[in-house]
């Protein structure tokens, strides 16, 4: 039987990064008297100069260490360092890619792993996974641990641009497709749907589905938001795997990551874009998928990333191909260039 963890904490508080002395406890006893590294970017320890210092000043013995890029062999050096310097605790302060990197080096060096996320743009935030470039722009997930706390400052969530809000939001209604991807996976080969990770799973879509605090920048919606991504992560650790989250919606974006790797589109963006052609292809009612894109904001339109029409069929066409072993619609439905033409075109036309 498959046993999975949570995390000891889940704190969202306005300022909570200025009293990590009185939150971390919560996270990791006897905090003080612990070798923490706190890991970042050069760009993030420069706009956070003042955050950073405060948290170094309020945990007595907290070593700073910077990354280069979200690349694996980065992960792999950030374990060897932790584990030779002796370190506690790691402590992951950035976005998605610098987390994945402390989350996964965390892991290997067998330490505790706090989050502390200055964005919500997807639910890796809480995921017992983490997503690093491998060859060249090839990205692979890699199994690790859930973080053993996470600490969100609802103010430094406010100050970040409102983009990366709306990709949290693409990351979490694309769960209406990953989870019959995942249903119809058991259907075809014979696996087990995990009721609770389910369940989790669409609690995190109807939190933001059935919103009714419209203002993302608002204190309300960024607990929303949080538990959402939160929710994800938690659908992950239970079920053992990405299923509960990540489907074809998901190929899409990891095919337009490894063969288009100039398109500058976020990933939660991507999904959100990839689950109207998902929820086409399991002939599901897309229309509250656009209508959701439309309440908050989300643009979906193809051209405005750069997406060609010919980029965007070839796209879907060797989408499988990037996780050849997860069956979902794709490995059953018509991915003609002319179907996918026309989904093009109605995705090209849809009021904003």
């Amino acid at each position: 039987m498959h046993s999975f963890r949570l995390p000891y904490c889940l704190i969202v508080e306005d300022g909570a990064f200025m009293r990590m002395d009185r939150l971390l406890p919560a996270c990791v006893a006897d905090i003080q008297k612990k070798k923490i590294l706190f890991v970042t970017e050069q760009f993030l320890k420069d706009l956070f100069a003042d955050t950073i210092a405060e948290v170094q000043k309020d945990l007595q013995h907290c070593d700073l260490y910077l990354v280069e890029d979200s690349s694996f062999d980065i992960a792999v050096s950030l374990a060897k360092y932790l584990s030779v310097k002796d370190y506690d605790v790691c402590i992951g302060f950035g976005g998605g890619k610098v987390l994945d990197i402390a989350k996964y080096a965390a892991f290997v060096a067998k330490i505790p792993y706090i989050c502390l996320p200055t964005t919500l743009s997807n639910d890796s935030l809480a995921s017992p996974f983490s997503v690093m470039a491998t060859d060249g722009h090839n990205r692979k997930t890699f199994g690790c641990k859930i973080p053993t706390g996470i600490i969100v400052d609802t103010e430094i969530i406010r100050a970040a641009p409102e983009s990366q809000l709306k990709a949290g939001i693409g990351d979490t209604i694309c769960k209406y497709t990953a989870l019959q991807d995942w249903k119809l996976d058991a259907a075809k080969k014979g696996g087990r749907v995990d009721d609770f990770a389910y369940m989790i799973s669409e609690m995190a879509y109807n939190t933001v589905a059935f919103c009714e605090e419209r203002s993302l920048k608002s204190k309300s919606f960024i607990h929303i938001l949080t538990e959402a991504l939160v929710f994800g992560g938690l659908a992950m650790e239970i079920a053992g795997s990405s299923r509960p989250c990540s489907g074809s919606e998901h190929l899409f974006c990891h095919a337009l990551e490894e063969f288009y790797p100039e398109i500058k589109i976020s990933h939660g963006m991507a999904v959100a874009m990839g689950s109207i052609g998902a929820g086409i292809f399991q002939e599901r009612d897309v229309s509250k998928l656009y209508r959701l894109c439309a309440l908050y904001g989300l643009d979906i339109k193809p051209s405005d990333y750069g997406i060609t029409k010919e980029i965007f069929i070839d796209a879907w066409q060797r989408a499988q191909s990037t996780r050849k072993d997860r069956y979902t619609v794709l490995s059953e439905t018509d991915l003609s260039a002319e179907r996918l033409g026309c989904i093009y075109e109605n995705m090209e036309n849809q009021p904003v």
